[in-house]
């Protein structure tokens, strides 16, 4: 499984939803884990995102699936990195690239 970073702000709408159903973060992540992703951990932000994810998905494909389910609904927009842990990074540079 790969390691995924979402950063997602909602939209006016999304922040509504929000605000009249607190709940809905935890039914969000169900639909999530229904389309093959765990979500790891998730943290509420102040600044520019509103969100922070750590998903565990099987490939790319998926995590561009959910990015793109979750976009179209017209309630945030999604940033979506790859996190590689810093351990297999330095195992990946072997003795350095220079």
């Amino acid at each position: 499984m790969t390691t995924y970073v979402m950063l997602s702000t909602l939209g006016p709408d999304g922040a509504a939803r929000l605000r009249d159903n607190p709940q809905r973060l935890k039914e969000v992540n169900a639909e999530l884990e229904a389309m093959g992703v765990t979500v790891l951990h998730q943290f509420a932000l102040l600044g520019p995102h509103d969100f922070l994810n750590i998903l565990e998905a099987p490939d790319e494909l998926t995590m561009a699936r959910v990015a793109t389910a979750l976009g179209a609904r017209g309630t945030l927009k999604t940033l979506t990195l790859t996190a590689i842990d810093v351990d297999s990074y330095i195992e990946a540079l072997g003795d350095g690239v220079g």
